[in-house]
């Protein structure tokens, strides 16, 4: 439990991290990036768990960065680079999660707030949702945010984005590879513990090294991937797992996942 989010059984194997700073549109402060470092670090170190949802309580998913915060350390050089590095590292644990993190989206989610959906490995939204990068209409360019969701959507629409600041609503936002699902408000929820309940009944081991070997492949030169690919296939038919999923398809039976 922290004063800014709180954590959600809400299976054994899915654990939900819930903003709770709604009246503000949860803004990632320094304290809330820290804190969330922490815990997901935590939730993930925990066996049974093979899902974690990132999701909001208020109308907003996150507004980005604190900038009230911002505007009181304005000739603190120091905490701006501790406060980007610890954001962008934030950004980077989630991709190094060995379980699956799903952003559940309800509302506005802009600047750091959009890049921390384009951060997660999923992403359900509400119909209602908008995502943008306006921080060339303050004069703080989304240089950070434009890391991630850069690597979510062609380069047109991102730098469109940027350079206006517009929104991006949420079927556009399927359209462009940012989101997965756009669905009513009402059945968002189900939704996304529909995903989540479908990834946690599959092999916890495959879906570790699978996730793993996504992000590192998807930055090498395409030789190169198939290069570490193959290598990861070969580890991974090495694996119970595997030699199960494959008997249970010839023997036309449910597989027995290894726990």
């Amino acid at each position: 439990m922290h004063n800014l989010f709180t954590i959600i059984n809400e299976t054994d194997h899915i654990v939900r991290i819930e903003l709770t700073n709604g009246k503000k549109y949860n803004p990632l402060s320094l304290e809330l990036i820290r804190a969330l470092i922490k815990s997901l670090k935590q939730i993930s170190s925990i066996d049974k768990v093979r899902v974690l949802i990132i999701s909001s309580e208020g109308p907003g998913f996150s507004a980005g960065h604190d900038l009230e915060e911002l505007r009181q350390n304005k000739k603190n050089k120091d905490f701006f680079k501790t406060l980007f590095n610890e954001c962008s590292n934030l950004m980077q644990t989630i991709m190094t999660l060995s379980q699956p993190v799903i952003a559940e989206v309800s509302g506005i989610a802009a600047a750091a707030g959009c890049q921390l959906v384009a951060s997660c490995d999923l992403a359900v939204a509400s119909e209602q949702s908008s995502f943008m990068t306006p921080g060339v209409n303050i004069g703080l360019f989304c240089s950070t945010p434009m890391v991630a969701v850069s690597r979510n959507i062609s380069r047109k629409k991102i730098m469109e984005m940027l350079l206006t600041g517009e929104k991006l609503n949420a079927d556009d936002a399927v359209q462009y590879g940012l989101i997965n699902h756009s669905v009513p408000l009402e059945q968002l929820h189900n939704k996304t513990m529909q995903l989540a309940k479908l990834i946690a009944s599959k092999p916890v081991s495959t879906v570790k090294i699978g996730k793993e070997a996504f992000y590192r492949q998807v930055e090498m030169p395409i030789n190169e991937a198939y290069n570490y690919t193959s290598e990861v296939m070969t580890a991974n038919m090495m694996e119970i797992d595997a030699h199960e999923g494959i008997s249970a398809f010839l023997d036309k039976r449910h597989p027995n996942w290894n726990e």
